[in-house]
């Protein structure tokens, strides 16, 4: 199915036409032949989850992750983050040390961004598919294509927006984004493996300072505990 009932209405008209394109099909092809050899993640209705939760008029900030968590259960489309109940994933533990650190915010007890996302912080992945159990399977499928055009979209739109670009893998997205109209964070990824340079670098007040010049309340960065 590659009819646009199945973006989100508020992406329709900027994305609508991506959907048509030959290498669009072609992933719908893959991923539906993946799902009938074995799990893939997230499930099919949360594909879109991020682009539903963050309408298009509403961007404020877009993080990019790479791909979806590969754990049964884990992941719901929004980069970064996880359903409650849950165990919170490395990175993202990492992102509420920063947090806690430079803001002083608590540090919760779920890994559940929907808080952040339904203030217009849009939780992208590059890749909104995985094979079950291997990190990056449907890397390189076309998936790195339609982002690209979400990234394109909000870069497009006249109210600026401030990109977060964490790790190498997301600063290679520099090129669609023009920096005299928005802001980019860029910096080390949170990755236990990089952690040490990404603790300290203050990105949470970089990004509200930002929003705050584009005229826009700042991110309330606190995330409820679920109990």
């Amino acid at each position: 199915m590659t009819d646009t009932a199945m973006l989100p209405e508020s992406w329709r008209g900027v994305l609508g036409d991506e959907l048509q394109q030959p290498y669009f099909k072609e992933l719908m092809e893959f991923v539906e032949e993946e799902r009938a050899k074995g799990p893939v993640h997230p499930p099919r209705e949360e594909v879109f989850a991020a682009l539903e939760a963050t309408p298009y008029d509403r961007v404020k900030v877009l993080v990019l992750g790479q791909d979806p968590y590969h754990g049964e259960g884990q992941g719901h489309g929004l980069c970064f983050s996880v359903r409650p109940g849950v165990k919170i994933p490395p990175s993202l533990r990492n992102i509420y040390k920063e947090m806690h650190q430079e803001l002083g915010t608590p540090v919760p007890d779920n890994g559940y961004l929907m808080p952040w996302a339904r203030q217009g912080v849009l939780l992208l992945n590059a890749v909104l598919t995985v094979r079950g159990g291997e990190a990056n399977s449907h890397k390189g499928k076309g998936w790195e294509k339609f982002t690209d055009a979400v990234i394109r979209a909000v870069a497009d739109r006249p109210d600026p927006a401030v990109f977060v670009l964490w790790g190498n893998y997301a600063q290679k997205k520099l090129p669609l984004i023009d920096e005299t109209r928005h802001v980019v964070v860029k910096g080390a990824h949170p990755s236990p493996l990089s952690a040490k340079k990404f603790f300290g670098s203050h990105p949470f007040t970089q990004i509200n300072e930002a929003v705050a010049r584009q005229g826009h309340p700042p991110i309330d960065w606190t995330v409820p505990n679920l109990g």
